[in-house]
């Protein structure tokens, strides 16, 4: 029997609202797991990107069993870790670190979370070539999901083409199948002859609501994944279904990715259906209270 409840902190900028934090909670709840999961917001408290290796030291020294990270402190954290998982070494990323008697270790469920979210809610996809629209942290663990899902072409656009030709050229020596990076302005030609897209900008969130691309580029036997999850069915989501395409919302992401992190943490295997009605009752509550 465990002696304390597990004390688990999520850093980074903006994090206050994040419902991460009450998505745990409730699971914990309902497996009859003592657990405390608290927002450590570098924004609320004053903090950058370059007080990730004191705010390790002080999580260890309050007793902390893990830290979920978040923008901006993904990469940054990995120099303050002893060890490193294999498939976040490879993502260049971490997104949960457990605070050992044998030191840190970092993880990144961002990907797998991905993977476990595809598998479940895209099966039989069609993999031949594959459009993803972002080439920042979550596009980079999405990227590696994809190429370890079977992609055997994938195309990554970004607004900066210098850094979606990086990730690509990382991407295609790791795992040997071609992948190439350019510019949005490709977007139109790529998504003509691809099978699928995945959506890995902030564009159709609350904050910043509205397609990413024109909604005459879409089109019926093209599958569409969008990463983002509040609101659950984005603008480009609901568009791609008015129109009879396949999709697949970015809650699922969202949950795998929590499943995987919790599994890390309590040595439990939550359960990802629940886990996933109480995100939407969360996400829901949010929205109301907006």
């Amino acid at each position: 029997m465990r002696e304390r409840p597990f004390l688990v902190g999520l850093v980074g900028t903006g994090v206050t609202p994040s419902l991460t934090p009450p998505m745990h909670m409730a699971e914990a709840a309902r497996l009859g797991l003592p657990y405390v999961y608290r927002p450590i917001d570098m924004t609320v408290l004053g903090l950058g990107v370059d007080d990730i290796g004191d705010i390790l030291c002080w999580a260890e020294r309050f007793g902390f069993d893990a830290l979920n990270i978040t923008h901006p402190c993904k990469q940054a954290v990995l120099a303050h870790l002893d060890r490193v998982d294999p498939t976040a070494a490879a993502v260049g990323a971490v997104n949960t670190v457990l605070l050992t008697a044998d030191g840190r270790i970092g993880y990144n469920t961002d990907t797998t979370g991905f993977e476990r979210a595809f598998r479940d809610g895209m099966p039989g996809a069609p993999l031949t070539r594959v459009v993803q629209l972002g080439a920042g942290g979550a596009g980079s663990a999405v990227s590696d999901a994809l190429l370890r899902l079977g992609a055997q072409e994938l195309t990554i656009l970004d607004l900066d083409a210098a850094r979606a030709r990086s990730l690509a050229e990382d991407l295609a020596v790791r795992h040997g199948v071609p992948v190439s990076g350019s510019s949005v302005a490709e977007l139109p030609a790529r998504l003509g002859e691809a099978d699928g897209i995945v959506h890995c900008t902030p564009t159709g969130m609350a904050e910043h609501p509205g397609l990413p691309f024109p909604a005459a580029l879409l089109r019926p036997e093209l599958w569409v994944a969008d990463i983002v999850y509040r609101p659950y069915i984005t603008q480009l989501l609901a568009t791609a279904r008015r129109i009879g395409a396949r999709t697949l919302d970015g809650g699922r992401m969202a949950v795998h990715q929590a499943v995987d992190a919790f599994e890390l943490i309590t040595g439990i295997h939550p359960d990802p259906v629940r886990m996933t009605d109480h995100l939407h009752r969360l996400v829901a509550a949010h929205d109301a209270a907006d």
